[in-house]
């Protein structure tokens, strides 16, 4: 697992493939800056090599892009899967001055977010994934608080109770290893998943 800081925001990432590919099928992208966050997870359909070609395609767009925002990028994303399996992305956008995120995705990954006043906040994804093919997304807009709590996670993971997980009044690199030990040994899927705390 590692572990990333700015000066408004703590991350944990971390990656797993399934016991018997050797290539995760899983890519993600982290782009922290004095004016935002970036965070993405791209699941490509199926495993192994031919699911990472499609999940590092999207990623690498966006390290290349991390400028443009949600809508723009999950466009880019899609018209680039044209002719590949085809994935799931979601790519969730802080800006700290303002307290906002902006969220979109398009497939199986999860995202949640719980305030200190212990509000849960999951934003619904469309159901589907990229190909290239016509798209319709569903990009929102959340006003968040200082001290809250997120996780984004591919479907390696299969959570019960979200909301005790995040409310847990520890530091986000113990709650991170806990995922770790819990899911990683019995994963039957690739597994990737970020969790962070707002801290500013």
């Amino acid at each position: 697992m590692d572990y990333l800081q700015s000066d408004y925001l703590d991350l944990c990432s971390y990656q797993t493939s399934k016991k018997a590919d050797h290539v995760s099928g899983d890519s993600y992208f982290v782009k922290m800056t004095s004016e935002y966050s970036l965070f993405a997870i791209a699941d490509g359909l199926g495993s192994g090599s031919a699911a990472h070609e499609s999940s590092s395609t999207v990623t690498n767009l966006i390290q290349r892009n991390h400028s443009m925002d949600v809508q723009t990028l999950m466009n880019m994303s899609n018209r680039a899967l044209l002719n590949k399996r085809g994935s799931s992305v979601a790519i969730v956008k802080y800006y700290p001055h303002s307290k906002e995120f902006v969220y979109s995705c398009v497939g199986n990954v999860r995202f949640y977010l719980l305030t200190p006043a212990g509000k849960l906040i999951y934003p619904l994804p469309v159901y589907g994934y990229l190909s290239g093919k016509h798209q319709t997304y569903h990009t929102q807009r959340f006003v968040y608080e200082v001290g809250s709590v997120f996780l984004m996670h591919s479907d390696g993971m299969q959570l019960k109770n979200v909301r005790s997980l995040l409310s847990r009044p520890h530091d986000i690199k113990i709650i991170g290893e806990q995922l770790v030990s819990t899911y990683s040994p019995s994963t039957k899927d690739d597994l990737t998943f970020l969790l962070g705390k707002i801290t500013k």
